[in-house]
C-alpha cells in the first residue's frame, strides 16, 4: 500500500468522510463548519443499536476535524414522538398511547420532567460515558420554538407532489388523501390520532380530525374533535416521510447514517430535501440492525436490550466503541458474551499500536493502528496499559469471591501476569467480578479452534485424567507426558489448552492454573471442543 491510497486513518471512517467532503466540494456548499447528525428515540430504554448511530456519527466528526475541517455533531431526541405501544417492564398507562412521550409522566423515577425527557437522558448518559461530544437539541423544543416553520410550510404546500412521490417511491397511499403533518389533537392531547385534511395556506393553519387509528396492532380512540391548529403556535409534528428533509435543511445536516429498517422514509425524505426544500439531502450510510442471540432484532419495545450502562459494569467504554468502530455494514448477533472477546481483542490492538506486535501487511497495520486511535477518540495514550486476559481474570473471580480484589491480584502476581497492582488492574477485577457474579454459569463462546486427530486424542486423554476425582501430583508433568505420548509438541498443545480455556494462545502456567480454576471445569470446555 502506497502512501496516496491511504485516507486519512485507513478505516471506514476516513473513506466515508472523505466521500462526504468531496460531495461537498462538488455541490459547492460551505464547509467551514460541517454538521453530522444522530437521530435518537425517546420511546423505550435505549440499547446499543440506538447509541451506535450517534458514535458512528462522531466518528464522522473526528475523522473530518483530522483532515483539518471544523465539524459538530446534533444528537436530536425525537421527544414528540407519539407512543404507539407500552415497552415490556414499563408501567404506562394504556391511556398514554397515542401521546407525545414528553407530554407523559416518567414511569421510572421521578426525577425527569417526563417518560421522553428520561430515555433521551439515558441514551444522553451512554455518549457522555464513552467521551462523545455533542449539541442536544430535543423535537419538543425545536418545534415549540418554531425552528421548522417555513419547512413545514413548504412540505404542506407541497403536499400533493409528496404524496404522489410516496406512493411512487414505496407504494403507500395515504398521504395522497391526508396531509403528512399531525397536529396535538387540542381536547384530547393525542398526536397520531390526528388527521390532517387541509392546509389554509395563507393563515399557515391546519384543519384536522382526531379519529380512529391503527398504530401498528393497535387501534388508539380519537375523541372525535374537529379544530384547527396554527403551524407556527401550536405543537404538532410532521410525518417522518417528511420530518427528516425539515431537520436536514433547518440545521444544515451534511451527514447522517440510517438502519435499514428506515430505507424507505430516507428514500422520501432525500427527495423531499432535494426537490422541495432546494437542500441537497445528507451523505448517508445504510447500517444493518444488531440482533440478539436469537436472531431477533434488538428492540425498545421488546425488552431484549443490551444498555451502555449495564455493558459499562462488565467492560470498558474501549469495548463498547470497538464494537461499534469495527465495521458498520452486516448484521450482528449481540449479547453481553462478547464481552471477554472485545476487552482482549482491544489488548491486541492497543500491542498492535505500540508495536509490541508486529504486521507484516502493511494495509492491515495502518487500518489497526487507525482504528485503536478511533476507539481512543483520535486521542490515544502515550504508553500502553498493563494487560490481563478479560477471560482469565473471569476464571479467577469465579474462585476467589471473598477478599477478590487481593486474593485474584496475588494470583496475578504468582503467575507472572503482573508485576505489581495499579487502579486500572483493579478496575478490571472489578468489572471481570460483575461479569461472573452475574453470568456464572454462562459458558462463553471461545473462538473456532482446528485440532488435528493426534491433539483430539491428546486432549481425550486429559480431559479423562482431568475428570477423575482423585488428584494428581504433578498436573504441569502429567500434561507435558500425555503430549509426548501422542506425538505432539508439548509447546502446541499448552497452546491449544489455552486457547480452550482462555482463547489466546497463551497464559500463565498451565498446571497451577488447570488447578486453581477446577480440573472438572476444565474437562467440560475439552470436552465441548472435541
Amino acid at each position: 500500500m502506497t502512501e496516496q491510497e491511504i485516507i486519512g486513518k485507513g478505516t471506514w471512517i476516513d473513506k466515508l468522510a472523505f466521500e462526504l467532503l468531496e460531495r461537498e466540494k462538488q455541490i459547492g456548499r460551505n464547509t467551514d463548519l460541517i454538521r453530522v447528525e444522530s437521530g435518537l428515540g425517546a420511546s423505550g430504554i435505549p440499547h446499543i443499536g440506538s447509541l451506535g448511530d450517534a458514535v458512528r456519527a462522531y466518528g464522522i466528526k473526528l475523522a473530518l476535524e483530522n483532515f483539518g475541517y471544523k465539524s459538530e455533531l446534533i444528537a436530536y431526541s425525537d421527544d414528540l414522538d407519539g407512543l404507539r405501544k407500552i415497552p415490556e417492564g414499563l408501567d404506562v398507562k394504556e391511556e398514554d398511547i397515542g401521546k407525545r412521550v414528553s407530554a407523559i409522566d416518567d414511569p421510572l423515577c421521578d426525577k425527569h420532567d417526563s417518560y421522553g425527557s428520561h430515555m433521551s437522558s439515558m441514551l444522553l448518559d451512554g455518549l457522555d460515558s464513552l467521551g462523545i461530544k455533542y449539541v442536544h437539541k430535543t423535537a419538543h423544543d425545536t418545534y415549540k420554538n418554531g425552528l421548522l416553520k417555513d419547512q413545514i410550510h413548504r412540505i404542506l404546500v407541497g403536499s400533493k407532489k409528496i404524496g404522489d412521490k410516496i406512493e411512487e417511491l414505496t407504494g403507500q397511499q395515504k398521504f395522497q388523501n391526508v396531509l403528512p403533518y399531525f397536529p396535538v389533537c387540542k381536547n384530547c392531547d393525542r398526536l397520531y390520532t390526528t388527521e390532517s385534511f387541509e392546509y389554509i395556506e395563507n393563515e399557515k393553519k391546519i384543519r384536522y380530525r382526531c379519529k380512529d387509528s391503527e398504530i401498528g396492532s393497535n387501534i388508539i380512540k380519537g375523541c372525535g374533535h374537529e379544530g384547527e391548529s396554527d403551524i407556527t403556535k401550536d405543537l404538532g409534528k410532521l410525518a417522518w416521510k417528511v420530518e427528516f428533509a425539515a431537520r436536514w435543511q433547518a440545521f444544515d445536516i451534511r451527514f447522517e447514517a440510517y438502519g435499514k429498517d428506515i430505507m424507505d422514509s430516507v428514500k422520501v425524505n432525500d427527495w423531499v430535501s432535494d426537490e422541495i426544500l432546494a437542500f441537497p439531502h445528507p451523505h448517508h450510510i445504510k447500517y444493518e440492525m444488531f440482533l440478539d442471540k436469537g436472531g431477533k432484532k434488538i428492540s425498545k419495545s421488546l425488552g431484549n436490550v443490551v444498555t451502555s450502562g449495564k455493558w459499562l459494569s462488565y467492560g470498558t467504554p474501549e469495548s463498547i466503541l470497538l464494537l461499534l468502530y469495527k465495521r458498520i455494514t452486516g448484521a450482528r448477533e449481540l449479547g453481553f458474551d462478547d464481552i471477554p472477546g472485545l476487552m482482549n481483542e482491544y489488548n491486541e490492538l492497543e500491542d498492535i499500536y505500540f508495536g509490541k506486535t508486529k504486521i507484516d501487511n502493511e494495509a492491515k497495520l495502518v487500518k489497526s493502528r487507525g482504528l485503536y486511535e478511533y476507539v481512543n477518540l483520535l486521542s490515544p495514550k502515550k504508553n500502553p496499559a498493563i494487560h490481563v486476559n478479560y477471560r482469565l481474570l473471569i476464571e479467577l473471580c469465579k474462585i476467589f469471591k471473598d477478599d477478590r480484589l487481593e486474593r485474584v491480584t496475588s494470583k496475578l502476581i504468582d503467575y507472572g501476569t503482573i508485576k505489581e497492582t495499579n487502579s486500572d488492574v483493579e478496575n478490571l477485577i472489578k468489572l471481570a467480578g460483575n461479569y461472573s457474579d452475574d453470568f456464572e454459569e454462562t459458558k462463553i463462546p471461545a473462538a473456532k479452534i482446528t485440532i488435528d486427530g493426534s491433539s483430539k486424542i491428546a486432549l481425550k486423554q486429559l480431559a479423562k485424567l482431568l475428570s477423575e476425582n482423585e488428584k494428581v501430583d504433578d498436573l504441569q508433568n502429567s500434561i507435558y507426558s500425555i503430549a509426548k505420548e501422542n506425538q505432539v509438541q508439548p509447546r502446541d498443545f499448552f497452546k491449544l489448552l489455552y486457547q480452550i480455556i482462555l482463547s489466546t494462545d497463551r497464559g500463565p502456567k498451565i498446571g497451577p492454573f488447570i488447578e486453581d480454576i477446577g480440573t472438572k471445569n476444565v474437562a467440560d470446555a475439552i470436552s465441548r471442543h472435541i
